[in-house]
């Protein structure tokens, strides 16, 4: 069987690792997201960071805020590097979001910025509800149980 090669257009540029630990992810929706063109440049070396950003939805739009891009240095017009930036989506997948966002607690978590196959940025925006102190202690719990268990069949074998 012919192994499959990896896909040279497909390239993670910057992961929220910390959301999965803060937030108990619902769902999660791939979107586009409109960039300038010294950004694209700049996210194909890897310089950005969407830690600290969250998205909203604002007059029938669905933005992107606080997320980082490092400047092009041999950008001629360079770009702003915490603007808010428009995230698209269908005006169906807009109203759902929209829907669930008015719900107790629930918000749009940025989880990863990539681009396809096809060599398109997209982001993966999660619809999750913050997680309490001992719900964060709960899954700690339950992750240092799994990585000992991991070591101890590790070790029979």
């Amino acid at each position: 069987m012919a192994q499959k090669k990896p896909d040279p257009n497909y390239k993670v540029v910057s992961e929220n690792r910390r959301a999965r630990f803060d937030y108990a992810i619902e769902d999660d929706l791939e979107c586009g997201i409109l960039l300038m063109g010294s950004e694209v440049k700049s996210l194909r070396t890897g310089q950005s960071n969407i830690a600290e950003s969250y998205a909203t939805v604002e007059d029938g739009e669905l933005w992107l805020v606080n997320s980082y891009i490092a400047p092009y240095e041999r950008a001629m017009f360079g770009h702003e590097e915490r603007r808010r930036r428009k995230l698209l989506v269908s005006k169906k997948q807009l109203s759902d979001l929209w829907n669930q966002t008015q719900r107790k607690g629930m918000t749009l978590v940025p989880l990863v910025l990539y681009f396809n196959h096809r060599g398109m940025a997209k982001i993966k925006i999660g619809i999750a509800k913050g997680k309490k102190n001992h719900d964060k202690r709960a899954s700690e719990a339950t992750r240092d149980w799994n990585r000992q268990k991991q070591r101890l069949l590790k070790e029979n074998h």
